[in-house]
C-alpha cells in the first residue's frame, strides 16, 4: 500500500485533495514568450525558478515571490502588493493569487479559502491544459490548500505565511506592519467595538457575525466622553475598533473633530501591546465632516494618509467618504476623485434638506480582507440593505 504524504504543517485542511498536473512537465520544444517561457528555461536551460519572475517570465528578478518558489521582478513586486488583499462582491480575492492579475480565475473550492489563479499562470506553471481540467470539476482545492506542496513547476513556500509577512513589511511602502494570517483551524470569531457608527449589519452580511450571535461579540457605544481604560479592559480584549464621523445633514452634541479625537483616545487603550503578534485592526471614517486641519491632524495622529472611496453611479460622484485604517489593501481601493468634487458633494449635501446616509455601507468591502485572519460563519455573501 502507498504512502501517503504527511500533511504540511502550514497548510489549511479541505475536504476534498484533487491534484491536476502534479506530474513533471515535459521538456517544451522552443521557447514562447513571457511566462511560456518560464517552462523551457527551467527545463531546458537549467535555471533556478527563483531567477525567474512567476508572474511575467522576466529574467529581472527583484525578490522572491512569498507563495511560491521563484522570483518576482520590480513591476510584478508593486502589483502584487497593490492588488493580493483586494476581494470582489462575491467574497473571493479578485486576482490571481501568483501574478494578481489575469482575466479568467478558477476558484477554489475549500470553503475557508478564498483565493483564486488565472488560466495562464495555471497553465505554464502546472500543464499545459491543466486550467480546462480544473475548470470542468466541480470542487477543486488550490496550491495553497492542498496536503501535498508541489504541482509541476509550482511549489508552495515553506511557512508561506511567515513569508509573506515578510516581503510586505520589507517591500511595502506603508509604514504599518502587516500582520501574519492566520491558518483556518486557528481562527477564532472577530471581537468588535464599534463608536459612533453601528457595523452590526454590515459584518453580519459578510459571515462575520451570526444572526443573533453573541452581544459579546459587538459592542456599540454612541458616547465615550466617560469610557476609562479599565471599561475597555474589562469589555474586551477587541481585534477590531471601529469609529465614524456622523453623516452631513445628522444633528450630534459633538463638533466632527470631537469624534477623530475619542476614537484616538480609545484606539490606545484597545490595541495590544507593542511587539503583540495577535492581529488587530482599526478604521476611522469620515463621512467628509473634517475640515482639512482636522484632517492633517488625523493623518498625524494615525500615521497615515486617509484613502478616498466614493460611491459613483450613472458617471457622477453620489457620495464618499475618507478612510483611515490598518486592514490590508485598503491603500489599494483609492480612487481618482479630486478635492473639487468631493468639495462640491459637501456644499449639495449641506444645503440638501435630507440628511446623508451613514457610510458603513461604502466600507462593507473593505472588511473582507480580515477573512483571512477570524472565521466566517457563512461564505454566502447577503446584502446589508
Amino acid at each position: 500500500m502507498a504512502a501517503i504524504p504527511a500533511l504540511d504543517p502550514e497548510a489549511e485542511p479541505s475536504m476534498d485533495v484533487i491534484l491536476v498536473g502534479s506530474s513533471e512537465l515535459s521538456s517544451p520544444v522552443s521557447p514562447g514568450e513571457g511566462r511560456d517561457l518560464i517552462a523551457y528555461e527551467v527545463k531546458v536551460n537549467q535555471r533556478n525558478i527563483e531567477d525567474i519572475c512567476l508572474c511575467c517570465g522576466s529574467l529581472q528578478v527583484h525578490t522572491q515571490h512569498p507563495l511560491f518558489e521563484g522570483g518576482i521582478c520590480a513591476p510584478c513586486k508593486d502589483k502584487f502588493l497593490d492588488a493580493l488583499f483586494l476581494y470582489d462582491d462575491d467574497g473571493y480575492q479578485s486576482y490571481c493569487s501568483i501574478c494578481c492579475s489575469g482575466e479568467t480565475l478558477l476558484i477554489c473550492g475549500n470553503p475557508d479559502c478564498t483565493r483564486c489563479y488565472c488560466f495562464e499562470c495555471v497553465d505554464s506553471l502546472v500543464g499545459p491544459g491543466t486550467s480546462g481540467k480544473v475548470h470542468a470539476m466541480s470542487n477543486w482545492v488550490c496550491f495553497l490548500c492542498l496536503p501535498f506542496s508541489r504541482s509541476g513547476l509550482l511549489q508552495r513556500r515553506r511557512k508561506w505565511r511567515g513569508q509573506l509577512k515578510a516581503f510586505y513589511d520589507r517591500e511595502s511602502e506603508s509604514p504599518l506592519e502587516m500582520f501574519e494570517t492566520v491558518p483556518v483551524w486557528r481562527r477564532e470569531p472577530v471581537r468588535v467595538l464599534s463608536l459612533f457608527g453601528d457595523i452590526k449589519k454590515e459584518l453580519t452580511s459578510l459571515g462575520f457575525l451570526e444572526s443573533g450571535s453573541d452581544p459579546g461579540q459587538l459592542k456599540h457605544l454612541d458616547d465615550v466622553t466617560d469610557t476609562v481604560r479599565k471599561d475597555v479592559e474589562e469589555w474586551g480584549p477587541f481585534d477590531l475598533l471601529y469609529g465614524a464621523t456622523p453623516p452631513l445633514g445628522h444633528t450630534c452634541d459633538h463638533p466632527p473633530s470631537w469624534y477623530l479625537f475619542q476614537f484616538h483616545r480609545l484606539l490606545q487603550y484597545v490595541r495590544p501591546g507593542p511587539g503583540s503578534p495577535r492581529p488587530f485592526f482599526w478604521m476611522f471614517v469620515d463621512n467628509l465632516v473634517l475640515n482639512k486641519e482636522d484632517q492633517d491632524v488625523a493623518s498625524r495622529f494615525l500615521e497615515m494618509e486617509p484613502t478616498t472611496i466614493p460611491d459613483v453611479r450613472g458617471g457622477s460622484l453620489q457620495n464618499a467618504v475618507r478612510v483611515w485604517s490598518n486592514i490590508p489593501a485598503i491603500r489599494s481601493s483609492r480612487a481618482l476623485v479630486s478635492e473639487e468634487e468631493l468639495s462640491l458633494l459637501t456644499q449639495n449635501r449641506q444645503s440638501s434638506k435630507l440628511a446623508a446616509k451613514w457610510p458603513t455601507k461604502l466600507v462593507k468591502n473593505c472588511f473582507l480582507p480580515l477573512r483571512e485572519y477570524f472565521k466566517y460563519f457563512s461564505t454566502e455573501l447577503t446584502s446589508s440593505l
